[in-house]
């Protein structure tokens, strides 16, 4: 038992690092071919510890790396958590009636596949405000994954499962809450992993457009305002680091509520 344990902790650990030495030696590859026209990891390090020196500052003048990173991830966090309170609901009524799943489907297939960039005029028309046209971008974009894993996780439950609800004289409530979200619930977890991601992704198109305090609009203000290649390399990196994590964070929520069928 405890060697299995380890081997869950040393390979992909081990996996991790060899991926990562070949990414890195493959910056350092495209470097030496650019004429260092692109940083090299040992130079976008160096500039890196400088960054993360007074992190939290707040300054009117001056907001240091992590006080950028909250900005973002408090934007991401709500629009997040709207799409998800407007998805998880809307999916569990889509995968419960084919009526309404066949009239609402086309409608989300419709949206879905519109470019975020094109919701954030529309965001900025209505709120008259470029943070809340963000998050409503944010919104939008990140509702659909849940959506779709949710009706089909609810439209997924075996005729059986119902059956037994039938028999046992399930109320409306105790057959949602004791047959139709444990068994959905690992679709609905694989949503909310898809879509914070998306919502992630979103969140430096809509700083770029909005402007503000934010890892989006840090990467927009170095690369067209004469800045930093180093730091514009030191943003992709973070905003890569924090999308791993909270993939990771959503992975283990997903094994947590796997529901045996």
């Amino acid at each position: 038992m405890k060697d299995i344990t380890l081997n869950k902790i040393i390979w992909p650990t081990v996996y991790f690092i060899t991926g990562m030495a070949i990414l890195g030696g493959l910056w350092h590859l495209v470097s030496l071919l650019t004429g260092n026209q692109v940083p090299s990891p040992i130079a976008t390090w160096n500039v890196f510890k400088e960054v993360l020196q007074n992190p939290w500052q707040n300054d009117p003048d001056y907001k240091g790396i992590g006080t950028k990173l909250l900005s973002s991830l408090g934007r991401v966090g709500i629009g997040f958590g709207l799409g998800s309170l407007v998805a998880i609901p809307l999916g569990f009524v889509m995968g419960s009636n084919k009526i309404l799943m066949n009239i609402f489907n086309p409608m989300v297939q419709i949206l879905r596949p519109v470019s975020p960039l094109a919701w954030f005029p529309l965001g900025l028309a209505i709120f008259q405000n470029s943070p809340e046209a963000s998050i409503f971008m944010i919104f939008i974009c990140s509702l659909w994954p849940t959506l779709i894993n949710t009706s089909f996780g609810v439209a997924s439950i075996p005729q059986d499962h119902k059956n037994v609800g039938k028999a046992f004289g399930f109320s409306t409530w105790k057959y949602i809450t004791k047959i139709m979200v444990p068994f959905s619930m690992p679709h609905i977890i694989t949503g909310l992993r898809l879509s914070i991601g998306v919502a992630w992704m979103v969140i430096v198109a809509g700083e770029m457009l909005s402007g503000g305090i934010g890892l989006g609009y840090f990467v927009w203000e170095e690369g067209f305002n004469g800045g930093s290649i180093e730091k514009i390399l030191v943003a992709i990196i973070i905003i890569g680091v924090v999308g791993l994590l909270l993939d990771k964070i959503f992975t283990v929520l997903q094994k947590r509520f796997t529901y045996a069928i």
